[in-house]
């Protein structure tokens, strides 16, 4: 009798642990740190948000190691040596990498941020139409970027070639700091960029928006930034990245709920992370341009490593099989009630 109560006993305490522990949920290992690499750029508001806050990192429940970059391509690699779990980045960093490790490195687990980009162009820089383009210089912001391949295109598409191609017009990459310093010394006609930079050419370069890049997208939905994990995280750590992506979700809810809070947050943020100040017009002028969503925009990514194709960054066909990772965001989104994206498989179009 004796042997049958102690039994039960370990059973119910055994049953008491798993419910404290969440049921079939695993608890989270207490040795485990976050590395959680961003962008300091509006773009990647959700980051900075929960960095600002610490918000984030009481929602995974684990320390946070932040990481800071400049250029994708170089998140991309920390990904590869495994120096980051998770990282905010570009549309086309994500494809190129996802190409390059053909699909074992990574995958993006959710969409961040939509729209944000334009053609400015400057006001004295005598172009007002698109034949006008002739003989001038242009900046995109790196070579091989999401900008730098939407504005190739878009030139090619209206017969202005390349000069390494032969034709009149001068494409340069050029980071963003320095395009504002080149708009005001009059070496550059205009630049193919990114929020807050358009917001930034505009009001302190005194450049006009030329094209806003929404207006070549169906819908005028396209991505700007993803956020991506390293699939051995993902699969080592689980509920760890479901707690990450709860984090994202409400740091997104949080933005669009109040974009005035949340542009102060940013500015001071992004002041603190670099030592550079982001004046706050700029940053609420940046934030009306820029879509915040945790939604995949399948479709549009698809379009994008197309057009990469098209202008000859990518040598082959994009095959983007795989790339998406979407189970642990329905899960999170069917928690909190939200509406799920849909089901069937990576690159499921909203």
């Amino acid at each position: 009798m004796a042997a049958r109560v102690q039994g039960v006993t370990a059973a119910l305490l055994a049953a008491v642990i798993l419910a404290s522990c969440g049921g079939d949920t695993p608890p989270l290992r207490q040795d485990v740190t976050l590395r959680l690499g961003h962008f300091p750029n509006v773009t990647h508001a959700q980051a900075l948000i929960g960095r600002a806050t610490g918000d984030l990192e009481k929602t995974v429940g684990v320390p946070v190691k932040w990481t800071l970059f400049n250029a994708g391509p170089s998140a991309v690699e920390a990904l590869f040596a495994s120096a980051v779990d998770a990282v905010y980045v570009g549309p086309n960093p994500a494809i190129n990498g996802h190409i390059k490790s053909r699909g074992e490195s990574f995958a993006i687990v959710a969409g961040a941020a939509a729209g944000g980009a334009a053609l400015v162009v400057r006001a004295d820089a005598g172009i007002a139409s698109d034949a006008d383009f002739h003989g001038k210089v242009v900046a995109t912001p790196q070579l091989g970027n999401t900008q730098d391949v939407a504005a190739r295109l878009w030139f090619a598409e209206r017969g202005l070639v390349s000069r390494d191609k032969g034709g009149d017009l001068t494409i340069i990459p050029l980071a963003n700091p320095d395009q504002l310093l080149m708009f005001a010394k009059r070496e550059i006609h205009a630049a193919w960029t990114v929020e807050p930079w358009v917001s930034r050419l505009e009001q302190e370069g005194g450049g006009r928006v030329y094209l806003e890049e929404k207006d070549l997208w169906p819908g005028g939905r396209y991505v700007t930034a993803v956020l991506v994990v390293r699939r051995a995280f993902l699969r080592d750590h689980p509920e760890l990245v479901k707690r990450l992506l709860a984090a994202h979700v409400e740091a997104t809810q949080r933005l669009n709920a109040d974009q005035e809070a949340a542009a102060r947050l940013i500015s001071d943020e992004i002041k603190r992370e670099t030592s550079a100040a982001m004046p706050l017009p700029i940053v609420r002028s940046a934030l009306r341009r820029v879509e915040f969503s945790w939604e995949p925009l399948a479709k549009a990514l698809a379009k994008a490593a197309n057009d990469a194709h098209r202008v000859g960054f990518l040598p082959a066909a994009p095959d983007l099989s795989g790339i998406w990772e979407l189970g642990p965001l329905r899960e999170v989104l069917r928690e909190k009630g939200l509406p799920a994206p849909p089901e069937g498989g990576e690159g499921t179009p909203r």
